[in-house]
Parts: C-alpha cells; structure tokens; sequence
C-alpha cells in the first residue's frame, strides 16, 4: 500500500438480516484530500464511516487506515481518526473547557500536551470566548464548532465528519465550512452532507453513493463536465410563414437513437419551438440532432448543452440508472 494512501477500503459490505446497507464498496483515500460523500437517504454513507473509524465491524471486506487493517489495531486507528457523528455526543452540563480536558484524558493524551493543544484547537475552532460556558447554554453553531475541537484535539491524521453543517443556519454554515477548508489544508477529510453547494466549495473529489453501492467516483469539476452534454436546449422554426406542430416534432425528434426524454419549454413571443432533450447514458445528441433538423427541412436557431449543476448530477445518479429521468429508464414526454 502507497504511503499516499490514507484509507483504503476493499469490497466492503455491510449486512442487517437480507438487507445489505453497504454492497461491496472500494475505493481509496490520499493523504491531503477533501472527500465529498454524499448519496440519499439511506444510501449506506453513515453505516459506511463507521465501518472506516472502526465503531461497526463490515460483515465482508476490510478497511486499511495508513496501511493498518482496522480489525487487527481498532484501538492504534481510532487514535489517528477524528470523528464528528451527526449528533455530537457533548454533555450539556459540562463548561466547554472542562468537556474538551475530558476529552484529552479519554484520548489519553500526555497531561503536558493538554494546555498546549487546547489552546490550538481553541484558536482554530473559534472557541476562546465561550470556554468558560456551558455546553448546553451555546448555540448550534457553537455546539458544532465544540464537536469539531474534540475531533481535532488529539491532532489526527484523518478527519471525518457526518453532516458537520446539519440545523445551522446560513451563516453558520458558511462559518463552519470555512473552517473545514482551513483543516482541509493540513489534514485528509471526509465530510458527508446533504448540503451540495458546500460540497462543490469544500471538497477536491466527491464519491457519490446509491443503495449501498458507489455510482459515481470524481472531482467536482470532472463529475459536471461527464454530466453535462447529456441534455440540450433546441430552437427550431419552419420555413417562411409556416408554423410546426409541437406534437408531431415530438413525434419525428423521439426517433433519434439514445434520445431519453422531450420537454417543451418555448416561451411566450419566441420565435419557432424550444425543446429541451435529455439523452441516455450521458450521450452527446448534438450531431443526431442537426441531422434530423436538417433531415426535416427546419430551420435550426439554437442548439447548445445545458451546463449540469451538482444538484443535477447527483439526482441523475441517484434516480435509477444515471439517466436524468425515473428509475425505469422508459422514455417520458412533457409538455
């Protein structure tokens, strides 16, 4: 195993009865990158994180964390990962400063080290003016810029974080996403959310989960230019005077091989139709389509692919077979 390599997880699954929450799942980790994971709900990201920290044992496959197989040292891993679970496990009678001494003993960490790396972690997650508070008396924000310092007290090599960002609001959550970027710089993060624009401004690379199995693989800039192209935006008009008929266009444009869906999205005083055409298994339509325009003896006024967003990307990946419409994959008109 590569020393670049932080984690590295080999056909990993997890199994509940006949359901299997996490079917099969590899994929690797480098040292200093910024993992996006995202999938639906119930997709298999949280069962497999654990899975990753050690907490939950797969029932097939193996995880390695800088070379080491979970299984043989969960102990030696845990110390190397921080972890900020969904719900932050604070204790809400505790003032902040005595919650993260707590935590350094739990990490055992030297006694001679505690004053130095709560200062650091303090500094870094914003919290010296609030060390003196109650936990329970701090706001979300707060609380969650709490749950980050104890991830990062005993100073680990790998950070992983389960919806960081989860019921804070927008400048919460700008505040927070700031700070990950800034551990981003020093340390390999995996960060799951729901949350897809902090995503595309936060991570280097996104692994995109669906049912329990990997459905897509790629930096941001990559996973939108492979999901782009797949749907085009078509103005066409008929010779001289003559007006065409939507439906019988239709009827001529669904016989282009690997064409997925038609919507008609012409606005009012435009000239001529505008379809939009969303093609199978990301295919480039472009040259079928002016063929068949000019086939028809129309007159072309626009043709150009849709720029894809990663809300876009994520639904086509996650909504059946990858295609921008329904699980069934069978062709869908709208009008």
């Amino acid at each position: 195993m590569s020393e670049q390599i932080m984690i590295e997880a080999s056909a990993l699954s997890k199994r509940y009865g006949d359901t299997r929450a996490v079917d099969l799942l590899t994929f690797q980790v480098q040292r200093g990158e910024v993992l996006g994971f995202l999938g639906p709900n119930g997709a298999g990201k949280t069962t497999t994180m654990r899975m990753l920290t050690g907490t939950l044992r797969p029932s097939e496959g193996e995880v390695r964390v800088a070379g080491i197989r979970v299984q043989d040292d969960p102990l030696g891993i845990r110390r190397r990962i921080g972890y900020l679970p969904e719900n932050a496990p604070l204790y809400d009678e505790m003032m902040v400063v005595d919650f993260l001494r707590f935590t350094a003993r739990m990490r055992e960490l030297p006694v001679a080290e505690h004053g130095p790396r709560l200062k650091v972690t303090c500094d870094r997650c914003g919290l010296m003016d609030v060390l003196g508070k109650d936990i329970g008396q701090l706001s979300k924000g707060y609380r969650q810029r709490v749950g980050l310092a104890q991830a990062l007290l005993h100073d680990p090599d790998l950070l992983i974080l389960d919806e960081p960002t989860s019921g804070l609001d927008p400048n919460q959550i700008v505040e927070i996403r700031n700070l990950i970027k800034d551990i981003g710089k020093e340390k390999t993060v995996i960060l799951s959310t729901h949350i897809l624009p902090e995503v595309q401004a936060t991570c280097n690379r996104i692994l995109i989960m669906n049912e329990g199995r990997l459905v897509a693989d790629d930096s941001p800039e990559g996973l939108l230019a492979r999901q782009s192209g797949s749907t085009l935006q078509l103005q066409i008009k008929a010779e001289g005077t003559q007006e065409l008929d939507s439906a019988i266009v239709r009827g001529k444009l669904r016989e282009i091989d690997g064409l997925q869906s038609i919507e008609v999205v012409s606005a009012e005083g435009e000239t001529g139709l505008r379809f939009k055409l969303a093609a199978k298994a990301e295919r480039d339509l472009r040259e079928a389509v002016f063929r068949k325009v000019v086939a028809e003896g129309w007159i072309l006024l626009d043709m150009h692919r849709e720029a894809a967003s990663l809300e876009e990307a994520f639904r086509r990946l996650t909504l059946g077979d990858g295609t921008p419409t329904q699980a069934s994959g069978e062709e869908q008109d709208h009008e």
